[in-house]
């Protein structure tokens, strides 16, 4: 009698289970940027997704107020991941951050998939920027 029950509780809890669960992701990037006004930049980063390593490439650009040249070491999680593929896309951007020889840079990023990218790190280099901006993400 007990047999019966267990299973049909199983099956229950099974049924409510999606099978497509969201998960958190584990990112690092290294970023290089110059910029006047008008930015670009380009780099890589490895996601860290149940225990596996993702390799990536990122470009991106910026629009606002920012002047310099920088590196940024970001780090940070990627929340929102059904599958991997749902990490690589174009994101939109509101970040801020500044260095003179060394500084802190922190970004919020979405893309169309709903991965939200919560990044932060130092920054080396000259710049200063407060902007709007988009990214791409490629899985390599």
């Amino acid at each position: 009698m007990i047999r019966p029950i267990l299973l049909a509780l199983v099956a229950m809890i099974l049924a409510v289970t999606p099978c497509s669960a969201q998960a958190t992701g584990h990112v690092q990037v290294k970023f290089v940027k110059a910029a006047l006004v008008l930015g670009g930049g380009g780099g890589s980063g490895t996601l860290i997704y149940h225990g596996r390593h993702y390799r990536f490439i990122v470009s991106g650009f910026s629009l606002g107020v920012s002047a310099g040249a920088s590196v940024t070491w970001l780090e940070g999680t990627a929340s929102g991941i059904r599958e991997v593929n749902d990490f690589a896309g174009s994101y939109t951007l509101v970040g801020g951050g500044g260095a003179w020889a060394a500084g802190v840079g922190g970004v919020s990023m979405r893309n169309e998939r709903g991965v939200l990218l919560m990044l932060r790190g130092p920054k080396a280099g000259l710049e200063f920027a407060a902007n709007l901006g988009g990214l791409t993400i490629s899985l390599r």
